[in-house]
């Protein structure tokens, strides 16, 4: 979402669950329904994440069922009529609960979310989102996420059946400072993407599910998801090259791909944020890509 909160909401240091390899850092906030709100490395040692309102920072997030006009029990006028779509971070005037954190015998961190719906101020929706966020076992530049929906939502409610949405594997806010947008074409080739400032967000079909963003200095943050199956929404928000996490401006990144999701669904999918210079980017995304190629998204029941 580009959101249309009036002011950041900021962060407690209390609230920040970090892991730090000694050469990336990554941050959970427990304030903000477990979505990551912090990525630094040694080159880039400010926080390279967007945390504008909820619908910003990474984070996951999902569409089932029938667009409906609920206006009149507070849906925001700006996204209305809208689907079921539960926001690992929050609603579009509320950040969402977490239900339990514990680090893993493996050193990551397993988050349990009771999501928002974003169209709505303050409305849990009828699911559990489930994030182990942790550091890619060979690598000391990649940030691997485990994702998770359960769908808890009643059989006959008024979203109604499963019907094919987009899924965003996952949704990415970074610093409007990451101006460069580069599609990664292998054996160290890059391709340029020039695209307007956005919503509607541009789309690009990166044919190895990487597309990264560079800041001024070279240093970028790539998305790899290899679940990812259709064009994915890219672009800016805004104007300006603002490193300020807290500021509207922004670069959005969402990997697409299309699942039928029903009250009863289970969801699960898996990405890796891939830190560095484009060099460093390629040969990381290079040997990711042997070890985790394209295999698809995992859906369950459709009911």
């Amino acid at each position: 979402m580009a959101g249309l909160m009036g002011c950041a909401m900021a962060a407690s240091a209390e609230s920040v669950e970090s892991l730090d390899n000694g050469t990336v850092k990554v941050g959970i906030d427990t304030d903000k329904g477990g979505a990551i709100t912090w990525l630094s490395w040694t080159r880039h040692p400010g926080n390279a994440v967007n945390l504008h309102d909820p619908g910003r920072v990474i984070q996951q997030s999902y569409y089932a069922g029938a667009a409906l006009d609920r206006r009149a029990d507070g849906q925001h006028k700006a996204w209305s009529p809208w689907p079921w779509n539960p926001i690992q971070a929050g609603g579009v005037g509320s950040w969402a609960r977490v239900n339990t954190l514990e680090r893993t015998a493996a050193g990551a961190l397993a988050c349990e979310t009771v999501p928002k719906l974003w169209d709505m101020p303050d409305e849990e929706a009828a699911a559990v989102i489930r994030q182990v966020t942790g550091f890619e076992p060979g690598f000391d530049n990649v940030v691997s996420l485990e994702c998770e929906l359960e769908c808890r939502r009643r059989e006959d409610d008024r979203w109604g059946n499963a019907v094919p949405r987009h899924q965003e594997l996952p949704a990415c806010y970074l610093t409007r400072s990451f101006g460069a947008v580069k599609s990664y074409l292998g054996d160290g080739r890059w391709r340029d993407e020039v695209i307007p400032p956005g919503p509607p967000w541009g789309r690009v079909l990166p044919p190895h599910g990487v597309v990264a963003c560079f800041d001024a200095t070279g240093q970028g943050v790539a998305i790899y998801s290899p679940d990812a199956t259709e064009a994915w929404n890219v672009g800016p928000h805004g104007d300006g090259a603002s490193a300020d996490p807290a500021a509207g401006p922004c670069m959005h990144v969402a990997p697409i791909a299309t699942a039928r999701l029903g009250p009863r669904s289970v969801f699960r999918f898996q990405a890796w944020l891939v830190v560095g210079d484009e060099e460093e980017i390629a040969t990381t995304v290079d040997a990711l890509r042997n070890s985790y190629p394209n295999e698809g998204p995992q859906a369950g029941s459709d009911n």
